[in-house]
């Protein structure tokens, strides 16, 4: 696990460096799930191949802009399911992005998730990873290391309230939900880029991110092996909760898929219990 860690702050410095100069242009071609790939994308999810190849201990490589599991080490044993590079629709007016990765021993099943890791590109480049226990949270320095920060830690209830999708779909419970909020004096923070929307609830220990069922998604659209479960392991380490709406944790999801996608919600556990009051 060292050696995975080691490598995720080589490529958190090489896509740092493209997210800064490179072509923000799309390709020809699309991903798995029917988006048109910007080169961005392409290259971001290049270097993380390349860097991990020369892994001994990783067996495979699932990726959001990889059809197929790529298999590298038939006989390791860590499975590295990634998105090489959430919210890159928005590096052309220069938010914060990242990249998220899950790391899975043997199958990719919730239960044989083992590390969680994201990184975030804006003002500084900043990195969280957990095996297991409290989120780590690190920071590159002048000096063109990573150092550690400090622990994560949510509290029980917080004051932020990231919310997706296009509410005209949303169902009305959610909207209930949504309000609810609101009416307690929550404040909206989102900008459209999973990891800079939970990164800010991290950081200000609390709060709630949601990407509910909808009329033109139903299953949600966030994926389950590189998206959500990555981000599950960190808020759930980190002292909060998880739900897809209907189970008390996100782990309880059963991965028939690579690309499978579900409803999902991130919190503290205030909000999460006040999502299941409402949603029943």
């Amino acid at each position: 696990m060292d050696e995975i860690f080691k490598t995720l702050q080589i490529i958190a410095k090489k896509i740092s460096e493209e997210v800064k100069y490179a072509d923000f242009g799309y390709t020809n071609h699309q991903n798995s799930t029917g988006d048109t790939q910007l080169k961005l994308d392409v290259k971001s999810d290049s270097i993380i191949e390349a860097e991990f190849r020369k892994i001994s201990s990783v067996k495979s490589l699932v990726s959001e802009e990889k059809e197929d599991e790529l298999v590298l080490n038939e006989n390791a044993k860590f499975i590295i399911a990634y998105d090489p590079l959430d919210g890159s629709s928005l590096v052309d007016v220069n938010f914060a992005v990242g990249s998220i990765f899950g790391i899975y021993e043997n199958e990719i099943k919730a239960e044989n998730l083992k590390a969680a890791a994201y990184i975030i590109y804006g003002p500084r480049l900043e990195m969280v990873f957990t095996d297991g226990n409290a989120p780590k949270f690190y920071r590159l320095q002048k000096d063109g290391n990573f150092a550690f920060i400090n622990e994560l830690k949510l509290e029980n209830k917080g004051k932020l309230n990231a919310t997706g999708a296009t509410q005209k779909n949303w169902s009305q419970t959610h909207r209930k939900f949504i309000r609810s909020l609101f009416d307690e004096g929550y404040r909206l923070r989102y900008s459209g880029a999973m990891v800079a929307d939970l990164h800010q609830i991290l950081m200000k220990k609390g709060g709630i991110f949601s990407y509910p069922a909808t009329s033109d998604h139903p299953n949600g659209k966030l994926r389950v092996s590189f998206e959500v479960l990555p981000f599950a392991f960190i808020y759930e380490k980190a002292g909060g909760a998880t739900s897809d709406g209907k189970s008390q944790s996100l782990f309880s999801i059963k991965i028939s898929k690579i690309h499978q996608t579900t409803p999902c919600f991130f919190g503290s556990k205030y909000e999460i219990e006040r999502l299941h009051e409402i949603y029943g």
